[in-house]
């Protein structure tokens, strides 16, 4: 077996490992911190029979360590159990959320890499001037500004002032849609979406800008770039052909990550623009101690960074031959 494919196997045993121990704490966690689930359904009017009777339905009369077993067991097999809020299929409300957070993050965090990275390599061939001065001011701005102010100036200005943009929801209601193409395949989502894709795509802005930047200067200071230079080669083809490329990996790293995060939705833009993310209904799970959706959205997410980071490290072996494979 070579170096390369024991290291992946490797990195994929770790990535099982991590998310053993991350479903581990999450029941635990969850049953410690949070209240009884079953408290909003009993009234007051039932005696003790018909409560335990409600419990016994949820499977929370049984012992904790039985509780677990069969959360794992369930979770082996791809079945979240049952929403205690919503009564149906916590997988079916987690794929559903899942959709629109994605199509509500994606757009927004490829905007900010397309944009930022190029911009960061310019910056840093312009560096001590005016234009970098400004550029990474502005990054850094976007970045510390909380994101609910942006979203609130955003819906003030593009909203209510100009009156250009919707500033809630998916689609204007009511509407009628037969699945989840249908729902965003329409000018009326599109419409939706460009607010709060720009204020996400503001935010996430910074990152690929600075770590481009503080990069690219450091490989500036490499042989090869001298090499290039030598040659007589034009600046701007050594900058984008040859600096760039090997300042790529931190972005790309980061790029993972920030995916992978973003299944979860950003939960303050989603409550600001009233969008039916996951990262709102996972805020809602947990004030309405629903242990098994909030459970399974967590560990999605958790899932989505061990594998984007999986796959991160299957780019570097093919973007950088000199990563080891150690």
């Amino acid at each position: 077996m070579s170096s390369r494919s024991s290291y992946l196997i490797r990195r994929v045993l770790h990535g099982f490992m991590a998310l053993f121990i991350i479903a581990t704490l999450l029941f635990f966690l969850f049953r410690l911190g949070l209240p009884d689930p079953t408290a909003a359904l009993i009234t007051e009017g039932l005696n003790p029979e018909e409560r335990e009777r409600i419990r016994a339905s949820f499977g929370l009369d049984r012992p904790i360590w039985e509780q677990y077993l069969i959360y794992l067991a369930n979770i082996l097999q791809g079945d979240f159990g049952y929403s205690f809020h919503y009564r149906a299929p916590v997988a079916d409300i987690i794929w559903e959320r899942l959709g629109n957070t994605m199509v509500l993050m994606l757009p927004a965090i490829v905007l900010a890499y397309a944009v930022g990275a190029p911009l960061g390599a310019w910056l840093s061939w312009r560096r001590g001037s005016k234009v970098d001065t400004s550029g990474i001011f502005v990054g850094l701005m976007f970045r510390s500004a909380p994101m609910f102010w942006t979203g609130m100036i955003a819906i003030l200005v593009f909203g209510i002032g100009l009156g250009w943009l919707p500033t809630s929801g998916m689609r204007t209601l009511p509407y009628e849609a037969s699945g989840f193409f249908d729902k965003i395949f329409t000018l009326d989502f599109l419409h939706h979406l460009i607010l709060p894709a720009l204020v996400v795509a503001l935010y996430y802005l910074g990152s690929p800008l600075l770590i481009m930047r503080n990069t690219m200067l450091e490989v500036y200071g490499e042989d090869f770039i001298e090499m290039a230079r030598a040659k007589g080669l034009p600046e701007r083809r050594i900058l984008y052909a040859h600096a760039a490329r090997n300042a790529l990996l931190p972005v790309v790293t980061q790029l993972a990550v920030t995916i992978g995060l973003a299944a979860g939705g950003q939960v303050v833009v989603e409550v600001v623009f009233s969008w039916p993310g996951l990262g709102r209904e996972i805020l809602n799970s947990v004030r309405t101690s629903d242990f098994p959706l909030a459970q399974a959205s967590f560990l999605v997410m958790a899932a989505f960074v061990v594998t984007l980071n999986l796959l991160v490290d299957i780019l570097y072996t093919m973007l950088d031959p000199r990563v080891s494979f150690k």
